[in-house]
């Protein structure tokens, strides 16, 4: 089994038709054919009734199976991602939480320099109280926090930004 043949029966159970999904899949109309086949015959179970009068209709097993499909091939993208997230770091969105009183004072230096330094690297910004912005890091809602000193938190890692 393999993800290309799993992207193949979701094809076909999207277009209803094995020709139309073999165009969508940039495959022959017998490459698809002899593929979900092969996947058919390695799981046991008819995936779709096929009619040639009639559009292709997914078999009650076959609607399982297509769940599960879904879910691996989703999961393979997620996968991809954090491959790629591994690569580069800084990808993916950088949740910001501040206190109200330093938000306007950074903001203007914090975003040019997070924009020039990873361009591809989409900001959230969220303002709130001390306790409410530490209590949302330790949830992994937030990346990172800026608050006013004191602050301690167990298991959370201070830096001074500015004396």
């Amino acid at each position: 089994m393999t993800l290309t043949e799993l992207r193949y029966i979701l094809a076909v159970a999207r277009e209803r038709h094995f020709s139309r999904a073999a165009e969508v899949c940039h495959v022959s109309q017998p490459t698809l054919s002899v593929a979900v086949r092969k996947l058919e015959d390695e799981l046991g179970v008819q995936i779709f009734e096929r009619d040639p009068k009639s559009a292709v209709r997914v078999t009650p097993p076959g609607e399982r199976i297509l769940a599960h499909a879904q879910r691996v091939i989703e999961e393979a993208e997620q996968l991809k991602q954090a491959a790629q997230h591994c690569n580069n770091p800084l990808q993916g969105t950088l949740r910001v939480g501040l206190i109200y009183t330093i938000g306007p004072y950074l903001l203007p230096y914090i975003i040019p320099a997070l924009h020039q330094r990873a361009p591809l690297m989409p900001l959230l910004i969220e303002e709130g109280m001390t306790a409410e912005l530490a209590a949302r890091l330790q949830l992994g809602e937030l990346d990172v926090i800026v608050v006013s000193e004191p602050f301690a938190s167990a298991g959370v890692i201070t830096q001074a930004v500015y004396d």
